[in-house]
This record gives C-alpha cells, sequence and structure tokens, in this order.
C-alpha cells in the first residue's frame, strides 16, 4: 500500500455532481456561482437607466436643432438556453489539459478550504463545549493533526480552530427576505478564520488520535492525544492547555510542560507503524493500541497513577498491521486489519494474545482501514489497497482455527480505483458512511438505498458512461490524494478531509 509519500450527489439514481469541466484558457465558462466578493447585478438597470437618458437627451437635442438617431426596437430575448456545465464522473471522464474542475456550490451548505505550511496526513476532530447537534452558522470546530515536513525536526503536534465557518452562498439567495437582516451571518459566505498552536515532535507523525471524551468534560481534566512517530515512539500528549490558549484571552501557554509528552511508548522498538485506537472506560480508564509494521499489537492503559505499556504483544497477523478499532459494545474486545489480507478479531483476556475469529482473505490485497459500526454493532466496514470497500456481518464471522469458508460480505463497491486511505461510519446514522482513496475522492455512501426497479430506463446507464451505484450519495473532489476523512460528531453531516494540498471541511445536501 503506498505510504503517506471529490462531490456529487445523486438523488433517484440520477447524478448531480458538484464539480464541472471548464477550460483554463480561452474564453471561460460563466460560472453558475457568483464570486465570494461579488455584487449582484440587475439585469434591468442599464434598460431603464438608459431609456430615461435617451429621452431627456431627445428633447435637448430637438430645441437644438440637431440630429436625433432614430430608436430601436429592444432586442428581443433568446429562446436557447445557456450551454450547461458538463457533469464530471470520475472513471468515465478525463481532464484535458487545459481544464480544472469547478464546484457547484449549489449541493453544497457549506464549503471550505485551508491550506497549512506542512501537509498534515493524519489528524483527529477534538470534542468541544460548543453542545452537540450543532445547526447554527457560522460554526466552529477544533482539530488535532500531525505533520509531514521536510526534515524530522521540522515536525510538529497541531492542534487547530477553524472559525468563521459560514454557510456556502448560492446564486440566488433571497437577499430580501423579512428576517434577512437577521440571518446575514448564517448566509455570508465569507473566509474562515485558522488560529493554531503546535508542539515540536521528532519525526513525522504516521497516525494521530485523540481520547474519546464527551462534550461535558470540565476543561480541568486533561485531554490526551496519541501520535505516532516515524521514529518508531508512540508520544501521548496533553493538548488541553493548547486549546485554552485558543480560547482564553490572555491565557499564557506553559511551554515547558506542554511540550513534553505525558508518556512515550517504546514497546515497538524502531518498528514504525501507523494503527492506533483509543477506548475509554471513564476518565482514568483510558485504553490504547498501537500496532507496527512487524505485525505487533501492544496494549498501554491508564490508572489515576499514570499510563502503563503492555509487554507482551498481540501476534496473529504475518504483514503490517495497517488499522485498528475497538468494539463499540464490548470493552474487551478489538479488531484489526493487516496486509496480510486479513481482519482479525481478538479478546484481551485470551491467554497467548491469539486472535479469536476472523477473515482470512478479506480483501484481494492489503487491507487498509476498518471502521466498526457504534450503533449495529455487528457491523464493520473496510477498504483495501485495489481500491474496495467491504462491510461485513461479524456474525458470520469464523472462528480462529474453524474450517468454514469465509464469510461473503452483506455489501461490496468498487467505485474507487485507487487505495481506499480511510473510512469511517457516520456517527449517528448506522447505514451511512464516508471514504478517502488515492483517486482524490471523498465519498458518502448509504447502505439503505436501494436500486428503483420500476424507474425503467431513467436510471439505465447510457452506452460508453460509467455505473454509479444506487448507494453512493455523493462525490467530494478538488484534493490531491485524499488520506484521512472524519465526520464531525458534533456538527450533524459535516465531514472534514485531510490531503497533500491541506484541509476541507464541508457538509452536503445529501446528509
Amino acid at each position: 500500500m503506498p505510504k503517506r509519500t471529490a462531490t456529487d450527489s445523486f438523488p433517484n439514481g440520477e447524478s448531480e455532481h458538484p464539480f464541472s469541466k471548464s477550460s483554463a484558457s480561452g474564453s471561460k465558462r460563466e460560472p453558475t456561482v457568483l464570486d465570494e466578493m461579488g455584487e449582484f447585478e440587475d439585469a434591468w438597470e442599464d434598460e431603464i437607466e438608459s431609456d430615461q437618458e435617451d429621452t431627456g437627451a431627445n428633447e435637448e437635442e430637438r430645441e437644438d436643432g440637431m440630429d436625433v438617431d432614430e430608436l430601436l426596437p429592444a432586442i428581443e430575448e433568446s429562446d436557447e438556453q445557456p450551454e450547461a456545465p458538463q457533469v464530471f464522473i470520475p472513471g468515465t471522464h478525463v481532464l484535458g489539459k487545459d481544464e480544472i474542475l469547478e464546484p457547484d456550490d449549489s449541493v453544497y451548505i457549506m464549503r471550505h478550504s485551508m491550506n497549512v505550511n506542512w501537509p498534515c496526513l493524519s489528524f483527529d476532530v477534538l470534542r468541544d463545549n460548543l453542545g452537540d447537534e450543532r445547526q447554527r452558522y457560522p460554526a466552529t470546530a477544533y482539530i488535532v493533526a500531525g505533520t509531514q515536513a521536510d526534515v524530522a525536526k521540522n515536525n510538529e503536534v497541531i492542534v487547530y480552530k477553524m472559525s468563521s465557518l459560514h454557510r456556502t452562498q448560492k446564486d440566488g439567495d433571497d437577499s430580501d427576505s423579512e428576517n434577512g437582516d437577521d440571518e446575514d451571518d448564517d448566509d455570508l459566505d465569507e473566509d474562515a478564520i485558522l488560529e493554531y498552536r503546535s508542539i515540536p515532535h521528532l519525526g513525522g507523525v504516521n497516525r494521530i488520535r485523540a481520547q474519546p471524551l464527551s462534550s461535558t468534560t470540565p476543561v480541568s481534566q486533561p485531554y490526551y492525544v496519541a501520535s505516532w512517530a516515524e521514529t518508531g515512539k508512540v508520544h501521548i500528549w496533553d493538548v488541553r492547555p493548547l486549546i485554552e490558549s485558543l480560547d482564553v484571552p490572555g491565557y499564557t501557554l506553559d511551554k515547558t510542560t506542554a511540550h513534553i509528552p505525558a508518556f512515550t511508548i517504546n514497546s515497538h522498538g524502531r518498528a514504525e507503524g501507523f494503527a492506533m485506537d483509543w477506548a475509554s472506560s471513564g476518565p482514568s480508564s483510558l485504553r490504547l493500541l498501537t500496532g507496527d509494521i512487524h505485525a505487533k499489537i501492544y496494549l498501554t492503559t491508564s490508572t489515576p497513577s499514570g499510563f502503563n505499556a503492555l509487554s507482551q504483544p498481540f501476534t496473529s497477523h504475518t504483514s503490517s498491521v495497517e488499522d485498528l478499532q475497538w468494539s463499540p459494545s464490548e470493552p474487551t474486545v478489538f479488531a484489526s486489519c493487516s496486509a496480510d489480507h486479513s481482519i482479525q478479531i481478538w479478546d484481551v483476556r485470551t491467554k497467548g494474545r491469539k486472535s479469536v475469529a476472523g477473515i482470512v482473505s478479506a480483501h484481494e490485497s492489503d487491507v487498509n482501514v476498518i471502521s466498526w459500526n457504534k450503533l449495529t454493532s455487528y457491523l464493520l466496514i473496510s477498504g483495501g489497497d485495489e481500491g474496495a470497500i467491504k462491510t461485513w456481518d461479524l456474525r458470520n464471522v469464523r472462528k480462529t482455527g474453524s474450517t468454514e469458508m469465509d464469510p461473503i460480505p452483506v455489501a461490496s463497491f468498487d467505485w474507487h480505483k485507487a487505495p481506499i486511505t480511510s473510512i469511517e461510519w457516520h456517527p449517528t446514522e448506522d447505514s451511512i458512511f464516508a471514504a478517502g482513496a488515492a483517486d482524490d475522492q471523498v465519498t458518502m455512501w448509504d447502505l439503505a438505498v436501494e436500486q428503483d426497479d420500476e424507474a425503467g430506463t431513467m436510471n439505465d446507464t447510457p452506452i460508453g458512461e460509467r455505473e454509479v451505484p444506487p448507494q453512493l450519495l455523493f462525490v467530494h473532489q478538488g484534493q490531491k490524494d485524499v488520506k484521512e476523512v472524519h465526520w464531525h460528531p458534533q456538527i450533524p453531516g459535516s465531514i472534514i478531509s485531510t490531503a497533500l494540498d491541506g484541509f476541507n471541511i464541508f457538509k452536503t445536501i445529501s446528509v
């Protein structure tokens, strides 16, 4: 799997693509969305003013005895409709040399892009105290990310505060509504504000994860974040002081303590890794799993007195451990996936530290990522290096040592044509998930959508066109080499993605 070194909605089976093609040179197609800083132009203003000016001019010219040009009749408007933008479907269309993608903001409720100094190829959403189920705009979001800088000593763990996340302004918005004055903040499409605080980090950050936390957790409690360094070490940081320095005016950040990790896991030696996941049984009972490229998984626990790295690894994989997920319903059970093509299920209470069940050949190639459904706990989804996405019913997974065949996935999609780099179930909708891939796409899916056979030819795929699965809700594009995708758990339907060229945060009309 290549390591560290998209936006259509399809309602009713018909594609509504947020990106269209236009030429970067020559005459440019008039955009369907007004420029963010532009002004609305009155289509009748010039005509009315010119009529008044002409009338006055004619009277003056007649008094002076001068010739007056005869007024021409009004030009009739053409019945011809302007050419519709060409929809870009990944895998079917290819951008020409001088063509670029233009987003269709009519399918976004919110869309912002943010560039950063160094690529942050892993991040996690930080829970805040601004409330759950937030619908009002402008929105605010906090994330923690790890950099991939040019040299090891230039890397950082960074806490970002994204604020002034306004709604995306659409062409045709009614700004003269009675409540227009009260909703100005909701409708303005202004630049977002990006603030940050950072911690020096030796070595690039392969993956970073924040501990599970509720939105009502007091700010006096530490907020732990773990970073998987390319040096083979896993550092645990308390980022609470960094968040406070962003929120509290006049707060002085004590760098002597903030820049020192609360704990460092040395269990992996010099073997780097990418797999990591937190679980929590309470504020003082944290559990952290870390998996490395040498097929070993280690467990680190916490007590009121500090962290404790257990020395005996879990060993059933035969190649690099790519991702880890704790069970949302059983506190001692977790799942892992590997470059050995398998998905394994483990119980920390099992003697010998071997897996208790698994899918030997889950994918044709490396299994890069997995996500365990928190609402329907027997569903697990996986993404492979070949680009396939598969959903598994864990009730059908065979026990270790069984001679039974591997289960068949309950759903499988091959829309992506490059390695799946990230996958995650929606936090409150058990049939919806998002995926990111190396083909520069972030896709949104709903397993509850079924093919409408009664639609007849409306859903027939034209000759030469690529068939669009009915479960594919949306394709977000515009980023280069997407690496991670996460739903924001407190802003329903909002997604944050990171790639080589920075962050996107968006909410679509589909979810």
